[in-house]
């Protein structure tokens, strides 16, 4: 196994989040089923290093955990928009990201933020790109992270 560069593992990671939470978010699984479903299917893929497995389960709980507080917070800043009524997967990058930022301090907001509009740029398009950036701006405003 190559080593991955550690922006390059934290990205798959993040991938690898999503993915699960749109499997728990489609299917109505818990957040055990949809992780052991995941890694059981993307085994054969790549090996994945532990602690970049453990990043995206944590990052797969916490976001379920924390899911009234991420969605007030996500509500509060995406101005004429219910949670609901947003395209699935925006609202799941959205989810995803502000929980990074409220739990991974040690990680810089701009990361955060740049990498949750890679995520709707690749699984969501274009269009969603300003609306996830303007949401997790506002969010890191109110958080008070720089």
């Amino acid at each position: 196994m190559t080593d991955l560069p550690a922006s390059t593992g934290r990205r798959r990671a993040r991938e690898a989040a999503l993915q699960m939470l749109y499997q728990m978010e489609i299917g109505r699984l818990s957040a055990s089923v949809a992780i052991g479903s995941y890694w059981t299917s993307h085994d054969a893929d790549a090996v994945v290093p532990d602690d970049l497995r453990e990043f995206a389960n944590g990052l797969t709980r916490g976001t379920r955990e924390r899911l009234p507080e991420i969605d007030a917070a996500i509500t509060a800043h995406a101005q004429n928009w219910r949670i609901e009524r947003m395209a699935v997967i925006d609202r799941l990058v959205l989810r995803l990201s502000v929980y990074e930022m409220l739990v991974e301090t040690g990680t810089p907001v701009r990361v955060i933020i740049n990498e949750g509009i890679e995520l709707a740029r690749t699984y969501s398009g274009e269009e969603s790109v300003p609306f996830v950036n303007g949401v997790l701006d506002a969010v890191r405003k109110e958080l008070k992270r720089e």
